[in-house]
């Protein structure tokens, strides 16, 4: 890939320019590149591309070094509209290099109150592409989770968005829609996370086993005699993965 200079909005970040207003994505991403790839370790890349199973290359970046790295870009972007975070999101979805999608996911969850339901469909694209539990849990609990329940006191019919997700082909749309009540507590829908567990329960996909077990597990924090419950009277209809996770702090 070929990595270019970045103009922008801070001159606190070395090599960006100031101006007025946040970077356009294309310079976001620009500016981004020109900060990942000197910090880059070739030594770590063979590691954290057999992490994932050899499906992604990567600049070898540790997560805690990479937010640090970024978080002053991250931080110029706060006057960016919805259409430009995605936009920018879009572009570092088609860079190579892993590290890319994770910064996307961080500059969407960190702008989270400027998107709306109605850019829940863009973020399903990025889950459905080079889609890997990484990216498609960030996006699950940090993204689109966060979008719905902020939208739920205005829209309360929301939520049926994740009905939809429920019900697509492509299992990671699924397993979203399995975990985008994670860390709700006393906001979860627990009828609507029991129905998904019930509805799903059947299926062999290891991803969607985990899910759901993972889903009834984080909720049983705040609910555990409910989840209990729910765990004996279904357990049967449910995989043993399932249980397994969902009962692990029970």
């Amino acid at each position: 890939m070929k990595h270019t200079q970045a103009v922008g909005p801070n001159h606190a970040v070395k090599g960006v320019k100031p101006s007025n207003g946040p970077l356009s994505p294309d310079e976001f991403v620009r500016a981004v590149s020109r900060v990942l790839v000197p910090i880059s370790d070739p030594a770590l890349r063979p590691w954290m591309q057999a992490y994932m199973k050899g499906q992604f290359e990567f600049l070898g970046i540790k997560t805690p070094v990479r937010r640090k790295a970024v978080a002053e870009l991250a931080r110029m972007q706060r006057g960016a509209t919805a259409k430009d975070l995605i936009r920018a999101a879009r572009i570092l979805w088609a860079l190579p290099e892993r590290e890319y999608q994770y910064v996307a996911v961080d500059l969407l969850a960190k702008h989270i109150e400027k998107l709306s339901p109605r850019e829940l469909p863009a973020v399903f694209k990025l889950v459905r592409l080079k889609s890997w539990w990484d990216t498609v849990d960030a996006l699950a609990a940090g993204v689109i989770g966060k979008v719905v329940r902020n939208a739920r006191a205005e829209n309360p019919e929301v939520q049926t968005e994740m009905d939809k997700a429920l019900r697509s082909s492509d299992f990671w749309v699924r397993r979203v829609a399995i975990l985008h009540q994670l860390g709700w507590r006393g906001q979860t829908d627990a009828g609507r996370l029991f129905a998904y567990a019930l509805a799903c329960g059947h299926e062999k996909e290891f991803f969607i086993r985990k899910a759901i077990g993972w889903a009834l597990r984080d909720y049983a924090r705040h609910a555990p005699a409910e989840v209990r419950d729910f765990v004996r009277a279904n357990g049967d209809k449910l995989s043993a993965l399932t249980v397994r996770e969902a009962a692990k702090h029970l």
